[in-house]
């Protein structure tokens, strides 16, 4: 048993969570607002996949309160949806992580759509139904940009 120090930093984990959630609150004019991509999700689903034990379904929860908090949305909102796609992200990691960068952008995709799926489902049972197909647009905006996520957050830790 080694005492080398762990290449997981969790306070690394937060501030980059934290730049994600600042970067999704940004104000920005609607024409592009439509196409923002999701920061904070895909913050969250890159160390939920490459170091789950840094990231994890509880940072995915917190930022997802969070966010139900700061955008003022139902309150557990995207605290359930990002949850759920750390879950998947955690359980698949050693899979997802494996893969060339295309197609760690259809998993980034696929979670992506998974997300949005979810919020749409609880603004249909809460009786606030968004319809626009514009809300679909995010994920696909993210699946673009996941190998500069990819790119940029794996600057900053030490490779498996």
């Amino acid at each position: 048993m080694s005492l080398a120090a762990p290449r997981e930093s969790r306070p690394l984990v937060y501030i980059t969570a934290l730049a994600g959630l600042l970067l999704t609150l940004l104000p920005l004019p609607q024409y592009l607002s439509i196409v923002r991509p999701p920061f904070l999700v895909l913050v969250i689903l890159y160390w939920s996949t490459m170091t789950p034990r840094a990231g994890g379904i509880f940072i995915g929860f917190l930022a997802g309160m969070l966010l139900d908090v700061l955008q003022g949305s139902q309150l557990g909102e995207h605290g359930l949806a990002l949850s759920f796609i750390t879950y998947l992200a955690v359980r698949l990691h050693l899979l997802t992580r494996a893969k060339p960068i295309f197609e760690q952008s259809l998993f980034a995709l696929v979670a992506l759509l998974l997300y949005e799926a979810v919020l749409w489902a609880i603004d249909g049972w809460s009786g606030h139904p968004i319809n626009n197909p514009t809300r679909w647009l995010h994920a696909l905006t993210g699946a673009a940009i996941w190998p500069l996520v990819v790119g940029l957050l794996g600057r900053t830790h030490a490779p498996r």
